[in-house]
C-alpha cells in the first residue's frame, strides 16, 4: 500500500487477526488490482473509496485519481492520510453532480458499495456512474455473494470469527430459519425484506442481510453492457463457493 497510513477498513480487514479475514479481503483487492491493469494510467474514479484502501493498492498504477464517498468523515480521513500523494483526491458524492464529472472518467471501480443501497438506491449510483463515465469506458464493480451455499458458509463463519474474539462480527445480521431458506435457494428475482437504516444528511442504507447479486446484474445490464463476469477468492469454483461476484462492464459509446 505504498507509503500510505492504513485506513480503519485495512486495519480491520487486510490486518485482521483472522487468518480467514485476511485471505478472503486480501485476495479481493489482489484480484482488483489485477483487473485494472491493463488500463493503467487512465483517469480513475474509486466511486465509495470508504477508507481508500484501493487506491492505495494502485497508486503506482494510477497517480491521478479521485475517491468519493457519502461519508464526510471518510474523505477528511484520506485526505489527512493520503497528503504526500498529491495526484490523488477526495471529494463527496454529491460533487459528481458538478457537469465538470459528466463523461471524465475512463475507468470507474466500485467494489462493494452496491450491497448496502436499497434498490431504487442502486439504479441512481449506477446512473450516477454511466454519468461520469467516458463513452466506451470501463467499469468494475464488486458485491458479495449472500445467497445459496456461499450465504450458508459465511453465516457459519462469522459466527466462529466472532466467538473468536472479534467484536464487529458479534453484532452480524441474523437470518430467521424462512429467511435463510428463502436465500439459501434464491432465484434471479428471490428477495426478503431488507432493514433500512438513515445515514448522513438522510441517506439511507443496508447491511448483507437479503441481498442477491442476481437481482442486481439485471439492474447493473439496464445501463451498462457486462463484458466479464468473474468471482473471488477461488474464480474456478463460480458462484457456489466463492464470496464475492465482479462484473467488468463497458459504457455503451451511444449511452
Amino acid at each position: 500500500m505504498n507509503d500510505v497510513a492504513p485506513g480503519h477498513y485495512a486495519k480491520k480487514q487486510l490486518l485482521s487477526p483472522s487468518r480467514l479475514v485476511r485471505w478472503s479481503h486480501g485476495s479481493r483487492f489482489r484480484l482488483a488490482r489485477e483487473l485494472v491493469t491493463p488500463f493503467a494510467g487512465r483517469r480513475l474514479l474509486d466511486y465509495g473509496c470508504g477508507d481508500g484502501t484501493f487506491l492505495a493498492f494502485v497508486q503506482d498504477l494510477f497517480p491521478d485519481a479521485l475517491g468519493v464517498d457519502v461519508a464526510a468523515d471518510q474523505i477528511a480521513d484520506c485526505a489527512s492520510r493520503f497528503d504526500g500523494s498529491p495526484g490523488i483526491a477526495f471529494l463527496p458524492t454529491s460533487s459528481l453532480n458538478d457537469p465538470r464529472h459528466l463523461n471524465r472518467y475512463e475507468l470507474v471501480v466500485c467494489m462493494e458499495v452496491l450491497e448496502h443501497c436499497p434498490d431504487d438506491i442502486q439504479v441512481s449510483v449506477l446512473d450516477q456512474m454511466l454519468a461520469v463515465t467516458s463513452p466506451g469506458g470501463t467499469v468494475v464493480i464488486s458485491v458479495p455473494i449472500e445467497i445459496g451455499p456461499p450465504l450458508a458458509a459465511k453465516q457459519g463463519a462469522r459466527a466462529l470469527v466472532a466467538l473468536g474474539g472479534l467484536s464487529e462480527y458479534a453484532t452480524r445480521e441474523r437470518y430467521r430459519p424462512a429467511e435463510l431458506a428463502r436465500m439459501l435457494f434464491a432465484g434471479a428475482d428471490t428477495a426478503i425484506p431488507r432493514v433500512e437504516y438513515e445515514g448522513e444528511a438522510g441517506s439511507r442504507f443496508t447491511g448483507h442481510k437479503g441481498f442477491n447479486w442476481r437481482r442486481l446484474q439485471k439492474t447493473i445490464e439496464r445501463p451498462f453492457e457486462v463484458e466479464r463476469r468473474l468471482f473471488s477468492p477461488m474464480p474456478l469454483l463460480g458462484a457456489w463457493m466463492n464470496s464475492q461476484v465482479w462484473f467488468v462492464c463497458r459504457k455503451r459509446s451511444t449511452a
